[in-house]
């Protein structure tokens, strides 16, 4: 049986954090499924499918030795959409204290929706640990270069996206 992860987030952008995380997270992992959220709350720089194509066009960047990489999308909670592809865990990317709190609270919550899914926090590595996507997105609406904070291609899909706004 297939070990299957639910790396869930909003990923506008998808950063080297997430990079980083969805790299560390194949090595455990058989499946990864990438389940971009859809918050009617929230207004998006890219849109869901925008970003699903920028995550799939960071796949190459993963390197060998990592599971299969998939991205789904949901609007619900990230427990319904672990129970939907089958997710024995979700994966969650660490970068400080700040984080370990919050996403302690989110994993008690969800484990008391869904007791058999087990949360997997994983570190962000040294060198992606300060790059948030809300971060990349302030210091691109500035004019500011995010090419050490993001892969090439999306670097390039924010400033297309910036330079038409």
């Amino acid at each position: 049986m297939a070990r299957i992860a639910l790396y869930p987030g909003s990923f506008d952008p998808p950063t080297l954090g997430h990079v980083d995380i969805l790299r560390s997270a194949g090595r455990l992992f058989d499946e990864v499924v990438v389940a971009v959220g859809i918050h009617p709350g929230k207004a998006p720089l890219f849109d869901p499918e925008e970003r699903a194509a920028l995550i799939r066009d960071c796949l190459p960047l993963l390197g060998s030795g990592t599971g299969g990489v998939r991205v789904s999308f949901f609007s619900d909670l990230v427990v319904d959409e672990a129970r939907r592809q089958g997710a024995a865990a979700l994966v969650r990317g660490l970068r400080d204290g700040t984080d370990f709190d919050y996403e302690m609270q989110m994993a008690g919550m969800n484990d008391a929706m869904a007791p058999a899914l087990t949360t997997v926090f994983l570190p962000a590595g040294r060198a992606t640990r300060p790059i948030t996507a809300t971060l990349v997105r302030q210091i691109a609406r500035m004019g500011g270069d995010v090419s050490s904070f993001v892969p090439e291609h999306v670097a390039a899909a924010l400033k297309r996206k910036l330079s038409a706004t």
